[in-house]
């Protein structure tokens, strides 16, 4: 073989490694990325049904229940124009409380139930996840522009 041949098969194979070490770390990207909706995209069918996703808002007054165990909890979040009701075992994060913002991460049940993974709460009186603060913004918008009929 030409020298110049070596240094083509060289080239090739070395793109060819760079192209797999692309594709591998793409695929990881991928299937590690979570995207956040809110309840009232949830109710809309935007979110996704075969993979895990965030889903934030507002703890709804009353909605705390505990189980038995002490692990187990149920609750729903809004975000003031539609509710999505979350199942949570394990421990919930001290400054989470009714009427408080949350943002929960898990998969979305045939049944309508959200079985959440992890939940993520406030960390002070000022602070809301901005994603939840920006759902709470688009529900409010939305109900401002439905006309009753």
């Amino acid at each position: 073989m030409k020298s110049r041949h070596k240094k083509l098969v060289v080239i090739l194979l070395a793109l060819a490694g760079l192209a797999i070490v692309a594709a591998l770390v793409l695929n990881a990207f991928r299937s590690n990325l979570v995207f956040f909706f809110s309840p009232t995209e949830v109710h809309a069918g935007k979110a996704p049904t075969d993979r895990a996703f965030r889903i934030g808002g507002l703890v709804e007054d009353g909605s705390l229940k505990r189980e038995a165990d002490g692990l187990s909890v149920r609750f729903v979040v809004t975000d003031t124009a539609k509710s999505i009701p979350v199942t949570y075992k394990g421990i919930l994060p001290d400054l989470f409380k009714e009427g408080k913002g949350v943002v929960a991460e898990g998969r979305m049940g045939s049944d309508g139930l959200f079985t959440a993974t992890q939940v993520l709460a406030k960390h002070d009186e000022n602070y809301m996840p901005p994603e939840a603060a920006h759902a709470l913004e688009q529900a409010a918008k939305a109900q401002e522009t439905v006309v009753p009929q």
